[in-house]
């Protein structure tokens, strides 16, 4: 399992581990939803399940859980501010194809 975060990427996740020090890390996934079938979810991890899968990088804990582990593997997280937006940007060898809005991203179906 490869997941990398970069140092803007890491910074914004350690400002929200800071608001919530009781978390136990942020957890990042996908959900299916959208035209294209899946949206990359990342959130406050409350808890720490039996089949999630912890990687930490720089003292951020990525807490994933094994569903979206193929989807996942191999993503690079980035966080970017364009004008008044700023959002987390996923670079993901995985996706085959994304929604014109770009809200939503199609994965082989081997994955």
């Amino acid at each position: 399992m490869h997941i990398q975060l970069t140092p803007a990427a890491r910074s914004r996740m350690q400002n929200f581990l800071d608001a919530n020090p009781d978390a136990a890390g942020v957890r990042f996934g996908v959900r299916k939803t959208g035209c294209s079938g899946y949206a990359y979810m990342v959130e406050i991890a409350d808890t720490i399940a039996a089949n999630d899968q912890v990687i930490e990088q720089d003292g951020v804990r990525l807490v994933i859980d094994t569903k979206s582990l193929p989807f996942v593997d191999g993503t690079e997280i980035d966080f970017a501010r364009q004008g008044l937006n700023a959002a987390f940007v996923f670079r993901n060898p995985n996706v085959t194809g994304e929604c014109g809005c770009g809200e939503s991203f199609t994965i082989n179906p081997a994955a």
